[in-house]
């Protein structure tokens, strides 16, 4: 086993940040911990990583009980959102900073800090300043630094977050197939759904310090425990007594929230079984897909993503009449409003 958390609980003050979480990554495994901002996931990191003591529970890293072991003695790589590299170092300093504290031989750190610059696709640039490399440049050293040490678990917390979309989204490929290559477990901190179901293995939601649910993307995504997980874990409609788009196996209450993902709702042009008259309301392109944004005889509101050969076949105009049905839904009792507010907001 990789990293085993076990009833742990963290609180600052008032606030409870960590509340009896439990939880096993898997060895060479990449697990994202995800949830909004408040909900504990940097602060389990800090944790498993000894940066913070914890209140009760216990934690095992690679089989060994590092609970109360200092940060030095957990053997950890740890990657910030803001790289915290040494300004005053050039990138191979900055590599082999840790190797030299370790105190390892000239001729193998220069062998390393060679190796690790090859692996993270920064050679010829070890001379450099950090002020001197992009931001996607500066978080691979980051990278290469954590790594140096040839650490048990390699912790990133939230490392993507200081750049913009399109240097994210290439640098997130990029270290899923860096750990593809040196099998490294590894914890990822995201806010970020889109990045989480991308490139871990599992994924950890977290809500106001408690874990919501484990699982594979795929898992999250399409058997979701709680209208939470459901709610943020990719675009959702929500409606309240909306019993007849569900289909009659499950007889929704006014009490009950059904939950329609965007591409379940099937549009047609023709009423028909099931169906139930909607107006289009705003047409939105995004590219291979049409946000259809619908109202309905109730005064609510629904949104529907159409592929651009049925949006075309449709035909569809603002203000346009047209018939939605739920192809796939989910429904949970007890649904506090609150925490949906929270969650779009």
């Amino acid at each position: 086993m990789g990293i085993k958390v076990e009833n742990v609980s963290r609180r600052f003050g008032d606030f409870q940040a960590v509340d009896q979480v439990s939880l096993e990554v898997e060895t060479g495994s990449l697990t994202a911990l995800l949830g909004p901002s408040g909900s504990g996931k940097s602060t389990l990191l800090r944790l498993i990583a000894g940066l913070e003591t914890l209140d009760e529970g216990r934690i095992w890293v690679t089989g060994r009980d590092t609970t109360h072991q200092s940060v030095q003695d957990r053997h950890v790589g740890f990657v910030f959102q803001h790289y915290a590299l040494f300004k005053h170092l050039t990138v191979r300093e900055n590599i082999a900073f840790g190797l030299e504290i370790h105190k390892w031989p000239k001729k193998r750190v220069k062998n390393r800090v060679d190796e690790l610059l090859e692996l993270v696709q920064l050679t010829g640039l070890g001379d450099r300043y950090p002020s001197q490399l992009s931001g996607g440049q500066r978080q691979r050293v980051a990278l290469a630094r954590a790594l140096a040490i040839e650490p048990n678990v390699l912790l990133l917390d939230e490392p993507f977050g200081a750049l913009d979309t399109k240097v994210r989204k290439d640098l997130r490929n990029w270290i899923r197939r860096l750990h593809d290559e040196v099998h490294v477990t590894t914890v990822l901190v995201t806010h970020d759904q889109e990045e989480a179901m991308e490139i871990a293995d599992e994924i950890v939601v977290m809500n106001k310090g408690r874990v919501e649910q484990i699982g594979s993307p795929a898992e999250i995504y399409d058997h979701p425990a709680t209208p939470f997980v459901m709610s943020f874990i990719g675009p959702v409609n929500v409606l309240s007594g909306a019993s007849h788009l569900v289909p009659s196996h499950s007889a929704a209450r006014d009490s009950q929230r059904l939950f329609l993902r965007p591409h379940d709702v099937v549009i047609r042009s023709e009423p028909e079984a099931g169906t139930l008259p909607a107006s289009v309301e705003r047409l939105i392109h995004l590219g291979r897909e049409i946000q259809v944004e619908l109202s309905l005889a109730d005064g609510q509101f629904i949104t529907a993503h159409l592929s651009r050969e049925n949006f075309d076949t449709l035909d569809l105009r603002r203000a346009q009449q047209v018939f939605v049905k739920a192809r796939r839904d989910r429904i949970f009792k007890d649904v506090d409003e609150r925490q949906l507010v929270a969650i779009h907001s």
